[in-house]
């Protein structure tokens, strides 16, 4: 036979006070303020009002709510700055005063973190959620962050396992895997610490296999160079620069030409998931001593990056023996007249583009040897100024777009009897008197040639080039 005790009460010696009270369905133990268990029916409820529940360390629990489902919020916390995240806690984030980067913890099955916008300003500066190292966000690639860029965001994650990692659970805004920024190959690749940049001196493919989580990032800078023009020869003038395009990206500060075109919409090119072919433009020839007597020098060829496309620079012209040259050619920026023509120099920005993407050539002097410079991409081409004197190369636009100042698309020096010109800087070829050879335009800088003097060959213009920059951190 099994041994009962059977009691209705247990009560304290000392005060006689309950220690289990038995009344009805309801069975306390503990009493008055000091209650701690009552259960009542199928309700048990452990603790009191003000009470605190606490497990013993090392104790365990289970069947109160699994992990994954409750956050601790650290209101007396608000994040302003970079840290990183515990499991089983919610933050608030304040990016009032600039971007905050948060780091989840290392995963483990069920683990849970959240996140969510302060006051309403991730539209202005994200949160941007990293990963514990070697750990994935909703799948993605290993490392790849995920940015909270939308106003009055919020998210819960939820750590599944290594195959997907940390799940965002919130909403399906966020189901797109977490991305380490554009992802892309092509031309020479050179990295600062938050950008990297694609540099192509030749014709090539800019391919994009993943793009960033936030769109802003999306929005690439970039400078496109076009050819120069060659230079005229016999009283020759300088060839126009190669047309200048740039445009500098907020996701990636550095210090542009005064020719930056953002924000203006035909300039912006956000990048999407595919190949751009670029083609770099080839600097015109220029004249030779067989050039048909007023002949023109040539063109440089345009460069081109997705929708933007530089103009390659005019070339400059070559003086007949009646001492009346044929017009030098317009382009990116206008190539100088000839010495022996009043004309003006040809025109620059041909087509238009805003801002203008170069500038027109100097005039010749009639009767007189000196001829007038090229355009360049700030300045125009200075015509002759006397005599037997050459006119300066306009000058270039200088641009940190690859981590440091460059100068590029200087116009070609016009040709002078006496005093031959320089060419403006940014690889601008300088001109020659009558008993010299003038200069090339550097070669990927878009600089127009040098114009000469005497019946010889004339410079020939530079080559453009194409640079892609985004931000990587």
């Amino acid at each position: 036979m099994t041994s009962k005790i059977k009691v209705d009460n247990i009560n304290k010696v000392s005060d006689d006070s309950n220690i289990i009270k038995k009344c009805g369905s309801t069975t306390t133990v503990g009493s008055g303020a000091g209650n701690t268990i009552v259960v009542c029916g199928a309700t048990v409820t452990i603790g009191r009002c003000g009470g605190t529940v606490a497990l013993a360390s090392g104790a365990t629990q289970s069947g109160f709510g699994s992990a994954g489902q409750v956050v601790d919020w650290q209101t007396s916390s608000i994040k302003t700055t970079d840290f990183s995240a515990s499991d089983g806690e919610g933050y608030f984030i304040n990016t009032t005063s600039g971007e905050v980067e948060a780091t989840l913890p290392s995963g483990s099955a069920g683990a849970v973190v959240a996140f969510q916008d302060y006051n309403n300003t991730f539209d202005d500066n994200a949160a941007i959620i990293n990963p514990a190292s070697g750990e994935k966000i909703n799948g993605g690639a290993a490392n790849g962050s995920l940015v909270l860029n939308t106003e009055g965001q919020g998210v819960t994650f939820v750590y599944i396992d290594a195959t997907v990692g940390w799940r965002s659970v919130q909403d399906n805004l966020f189901k797109t895997p977490g991305n380490d920024f554009i992802q892309a190959t092509g031309g020479t690749i050179t990295n600062t610490p938050t950008c990297r940049i694609h540099t192509f001196t030749g014709p090539g493919t800019f391919c994009v296999s993943g793009v960033a989580v936030c769109a802003a990032n999306n929005v690439v800078s970039y400078l496109v160079v076009a050819g120069g023009g060659g230079g005229g020869g016999n009283k020759g003038s300088g060839g126009g620069a190669g047309g200048y395009r740039e445009l500098k990206s907020p996701a990636t500060p550095f210090t542009a030409s005064p020719l930056d075109g953002y924000p203006n919409s035909p300039n912006r090119v956000t990048v999407t998931a595919t190949a751009f072919p670029i083609t770099v433009g080839a600097g015109g020839a220029g004249t030779t001593p067989s050039t048909s007597s007023g002949g023109n020098a040539c063109n440089g060829s345009s460069s081109t990056f997705s929708t933007i496309t530089a103009a390659g620079g005019g070339g400059g012209n070559k003086s007949p023996g009646s001492g009346h040259g044929s017009g030098a050619a317009a382009g990116g920026s206008g190539g100088g007249q000839s010495g022996g023509n009043t004309a003006s120099g040809a025109a620059g920005n041909t087509p238009p583009t805003t801002p203008a993407q170069g500038n027109p050539g100097g005039a010749g002097r009639n009767p007189a040897t000196g001829a007038g410079g090229g355009g360049g991409a700030t300045a125009a081409g200075s015509g002759s100024p006397g005599t037997n004197n050459g006119g300066a190369g306009g000058a270039g636009a200088t641009s940190c777009i690859t981590a440091s100042p460059v100068a590029r698309a200087g116009g070609g020096g016009g040709s002078g009897g006496t005093s031959p010109a320089s060419g403006g800087t940014g690889g601008g070829g300088d001109g020659s008197n009558s008993g010299g050879s003038s200069n090339n335009g550097t070669a990927n800088t878009g600089g127009g040639g040098g114009g000469v003097n005497n019946n010889c060959t004339a410079g020939t213009g530079g080559s453009g080039v194409v640079i892609i920059r985004y931000k990587i951190a």
